[in-house]
């Protein structure tokens, strides 16, 4: 399909086709990255020697600077063209994987992990933005972003078994090398099925590099720090060093932008009431997703005794459910309108927390409506969302507002998971692994997974009142 086509918005999905094929390829990878290679993590250490500590830096690496240099990059490809960015991050992040073929040490594969999350940072926030490019209407965006979410969803949930698939024929490398083709595919469909950028779409303003480089370190501290602590614990000096460089920097970074001519993102614009709530939703969103992820993989281990596929199978009705709900989210919003939808799925997400915090405990059967509940919610509003940012902005800084979007849910549940783990901690007098094994222990930890269950919850609840509000404001 030529570009010259597409100058004209679609009216349909099958009409630019090649482009949403591009676009959820792009996603699917973003998702399976890093829960394809954790399969692997056992044979990477026999086969480079690798310590645990290195093995930590394998996955921490690349979630740190994907989910850190996402708003740096949403900037810089608003001003030097949202596709053109989009392609040149395809191709580094190919050259990245590939090289993973010439690893030899730890080190070298935590600097070809590096390489990849910058370059897959690249991609992310452009996939939501030139999704938004493609059409006027405001059903086919969100129809548009239902079915590029739902093939990355496919992807995390079969991310696994497909990694373990592979590792039984191929070496742990194939795993990364597999990105190859799939860029390249990706990079064909969007050269050819998205027209190319127009100057008078492009941010005009010069690039705050300066503002660029304090909020890249900001957010990946706050990561750093949330990760720091469920691991070291607040006892530990790292978390605090880590939790001082981040506020540090965001003091700095806010001075500067309030003196400086040109911003990396005018703050004016997230005063917006669509921005905003959407923003709120998001990091409700991520609260939430800590609270479940987090307590659920370890209730059903440690203290229910199942085994890592065991528990992998029973966090599946959350993925199964956000997959089966996307085709019906479109239908909801033009039935209820999103003033109506956003809150009913914040409502859902809210039940399933309560669900999980107070019943729990009891019976499985507990925990698989609390997953139904939530995973149903976050789709609705997840896409709610996605949509209200991205009407809500200038058209050149919507990947600015992809990547707040995206960053906005990162940081929210890295700080969700830093709760849970320290309220976890705090409550226990042994060690995690005597959990299930005294009924102490195994009482104060499923107390304390109520606690900060519960205190998420509010502060999710609070949010999403705080957006359902905001959302009916006018603009």
């Amino acid at each position: 399909m030529s570009t010259e086509v597409l100058e004209v918005r679609a009216t349909s999905l099958r009409a630019v086709w090649p482009a949403i094929l591009g676009l959820s390829v792009v996603f699917l990878v973003e998702m399976l990255d890093n829960s394809v290679l954790n399969v692997a993590l056992p044979t990477i250490a026999r086969d480079l020697d690798a310590s645990a500590s290195d093995l930590q830096w394998i996955t921490s690496g690349y979630s740190l600077l994907f989910g850190g240099l996402m708003i740096a990059f949403g900037a810089i490809a608003d001003r030097f063209g949202t596709r053109r960015v989009m392609l040149v991050g395809l191709g580094l992040f190919a050259l990245a994987s590939l090289a993973v073929l010439a690893v030899r040490t730890p080190g070298e594969l935590v600097g070809v992990r590096a390489a990849v999350g910058i370059t897959a940072a690249m991609t992310a926030p452009g996939t939501m933005a030139l999704g938004f490019r493609l059409f006027d209407q405001d059903n086919l965006i969100m129809r548009a972003t239902a079915f590029i979410s739902t093939v990355g969803l496919v992807g995390l949930a079969a991310g696994p078994t497909l990694g373990g698939l592979v590792l039984s024929v191929l070496p742990w490398q194939t795993l990364l090398v597999m990105n190859v083709p799939i860029a390249l595919l990706a990079i064909v469909c969007i050269r050819y099925g998205i027209p190319a950028d127009k100057p008078e779409h492009r941010n005009p303003a010069p690039l705050d590099l300066p503002g660029a480089l304090l909020g890249t370190a900001t957010i990946i501290l706050a990561l750093w720090t949330a990760t720091l602590a469920v691991e070291d614990g607040w006892k530990h000096p790292t978390p605090w060093l880590s939790a001082a460089g981040a506020v540090v920097c965001a003091v700095v970074f806010v001075a500067h932008e309030r003196r400086t001519a040109h911003p990396i993102f005018d703050f004016a614009l997230i005063r917006r009431p669509k921005v905003s709530a959407s923003l709120a939703y998001q990091a409700g969103l991520g609260l939430g997703l800590a609270a479940l992820s987090y307590s659920v993989t370890l209730q059903l281990q440690l203290v229910w005794g199942w085994s890592p596929a065991e528990a992998a199978l029973g966090n599946l009705p959350q993925i199964v459910t956000m997959i089966a709900i996307g085709p019906f989210v479109e239908k909801l919003v033009d039935k209820l309108g999103t003033h109506r939808a956003g809150p009913l799925g914040a409502t859902a997400v809210i039940a399933g927390l309560l669900v999980y915090a107070l019943l729990g405990r009891y019976h499985y059967a507990w925990i698989a409506v609390a997953l139904v509940l939530a995973s149903a919610g976050m789709r609705v509003v997840m896409i709610i969302a996605a949509v209200g940012v991205m009407r809500g902005l200038p058209e050149d800084q919507t990947s600015m507002g992809a990547a707040l979007t995206d960053t906005s849910q990162e940081v929210a549940t890295s700080v969700g998971m830093a709760v849970t783990g320290t309220i976890v901690a705090a409550s226990l007098t042994g060690a995690l692994t005597d959990i299930g094994h005294s009924a102490t222990i195994t009482g104060s930890f499923e107390n304390a997974v109520t606690v900060a269950t519960l205190s998420l919850t509010a502060v999710c609840a609070a949010l999403a009142i705080w957006a359902a509000r905001r959302s009916s404001l006018p603009e």
